[in-house]
């Protein structure tokens, strides 16, 4: 399935793991903000979550992260997405 089509999937769930304040400057529509260093205490939040996780920030590193560890937690619908700003552009321009 290509990138464009699992983001704009409304069974998925997009993820932005920056900080609070970085997803209060900007962030792509619908994402849920979930800082890097809360994954951790909330994996039973995250098992809960629809479809597959979609996991963003500012350029991928952050949620190249998140994806390792969750699926070291035994999350295997995971996948990081890169940068939000893609997401953004991806959710816009539905082809």
């Amino acid at each position: 399935m290509e990138l464009r089509e699992l983001i704009n999937n409304p069974n998925n769930t997009i993820i932005d793991v920056r900080e609070s304040f970085e997803f209060e400057y900007g962030n792509a529509a619908g994402t849920v903000n979930i800082p890097l260093d809360e994954i951790p205490d909330r994996i039973e939040e995250l098992k809960q979550m629809g479809g597959t996780l979609l996991l963003c920030c500012a350029s991928g590193n952050r949620s190249g992260y998140a994806e390792a560890y969750l699926k070291n937690q035994g999350i295997g619908n995971v996948l990081n997405i890169g940068s939000w700003m893609d997401v953004q552009y991806l959710q816009s321009s539905v082809a």
